[in-house]
């Protein structure tokens, strides 16, 4: 065993994920040492992350994680395939992940390898487009093709949102990589409290209420300090919107350019007087709540499909305790990308990889408006990475 990777948001790191980091190290060894993909600013929800991504990398790392790896927004917010498929690649890159590990409400592997060979599969792509030609949802187009092909027990799983997830990350492992699955503890993926876990959408609302000494319990550290919430952007958001013409809408990933939907949100941003009455009124029975908050997003960040690049370009080291660093050493030498320990270093990439770096510092200068006292701008180019100093 070299290491093994885990992807994750951490928004809020809590008990449910230091289960998961725990249960990977009794299952591939104490001395394993674990990576993890995660999120930065901007999540896949389509929201933002409820504190920096310096903040919960220090959160991951007291939580058993030896190196956290930054997933740029242009594969944070997105979809579940690109979420899982950058995700992955990132660790692939490293050289040194061999097995990666992620959590499931679905704990049979068996049936997730089902589901990801089927939607690979010959016969999927033309089951999917009937549905979707008759205006069924992506994701109801996709699971009824999939029970179709695979029966019911494995097309269920697709409506599970960890379990779509762990589908994503298989259909994107590389050879050599292996797969180990976690049964998810506790709750559901939005759910509320229960046996000692909690949700992570629980806790933010709990958070974002104030009450911080009800989701005290379920955190591995106490929580201090504001939070970031979209309410502080709002009209940030309209004043954006307002501004963007059909072919600004269809530049967008997943933008219903073919069915649409680009017409349909210029009308929704001339209404609405609020972000939430954009989405209700551009929502249909086609498109998913997820899927037009991304795409909210993305608009309101000046990013387009053409910004993310068909793989990642670096790898950003968000935090590392000291086994991390001896993962970095040997990096040095395994990395199949530049590995960025400095911010400094963005400024010696490929031109490529450099504009990408830029767009993820533009990114978080916005991100800086959604706290109650607005953060300066330049924090991507002044901020390292979060070091673990005492001993687990």
């Amino acid at each position: 065993m070299t290491a093994a990777g885990i992807v994750a948001e951490y928004n809020p790191f809590h008990s449910g994920h230091a289960h998961h980091v725990k249960r990977t190290k009794e299952l591939l060894g104490e001395t394993c040492p674990v990576v993890c993909v995660m999120s930065g600013h901007w999540v896949q929800r389509g929201d933002c992350a409820l504190a920096d991504k310096w903040t919960r990398a220090a959160a991951a790392l007291a939580g058993g994680v030896d190196l956290v790896l930054e997933l740029p927004t242009v594969w944070a917010c997105a979809s579940a395939e690109s979420f899982a498929r950058g995700a992955v690649e990132l660790l692939r890159a490293t050289g040194v992940v061999d097995t990666l590990s992620f959590g499931s409400e679905c704990a049979d592997l068996s049936v997730l390898r089902r589901a990801a060979s089927c939607l690979d599969g010959a016969g999927y792509t033309k089951l999917l487009r009937e549905r979707v030609t008759r205006g069924l949802p992506f994701p109801v187009a996709r699971q009824q093709a999939v029970e179709r092909l695979a029966g019911p027990e494995t097309a269920a799983c697709l409506s599970r949102p960890n379990a779509n997830l762990g589908i994503e990350y298989l259909r994107a492992l590389p050879p050599g990589m292996d797969a180990v699955l976690i049964p998810r503890a506790g709750v559901d993926h939005d759910g509320g409290a229960s046996g000692g876990f909690a949700s992570a959408s629980h806790l933010r609302a709990l958070l974002r209420a104030g009450q911080p000494a009800e989701a005290a319990p379920y955190l591995t550290q106490p929580w201090h300090g504001p939070f970031a919430d979209l309410s502080s952007i709002e009209r940030a958001i309209l004043t954006k919107v307002r501004t963007l013409t059909r072919a600004d809408w269809a530049a967008l990933p997943d933008s219903g350019d073919a069915e649409g939907l680009p017409d349909r949100l210029v009308k929704a941003a001339a209404e609405a007087v609020a972000p939430s009455e954009f989405l209700a009124r551009a929502k249909t029975k086609r498109y998913t709540l997820a899927r037009l908050r991304r795409l909210l997003i993305w608009a309101f960040l000046g990013l387009t499909a053409a910004d993310r690049p068909p793989h990642p370009l670096y790898l950003r080291v968000l935090g590392c305790s000291s086994r991390g660093q001896g993962l970095l050493a040997r990096m040095r030498t395994s990395a199949a990308l530049p590995v960025l320990t400095k911010p400094a270093h963005a400024r010696s990439l490929p031109d490529a990889a450099r504009q990408l770096f830029m767009l993820e510092s533009r990114s978080t200068d916005l991100y800086g408006l959604c706290f109650p006292e607005v953060l300066p701008c330049g924090r991507e180019w002044t901020t390292g990475p979060v070091v673990l100093k005492s001993p687990r």
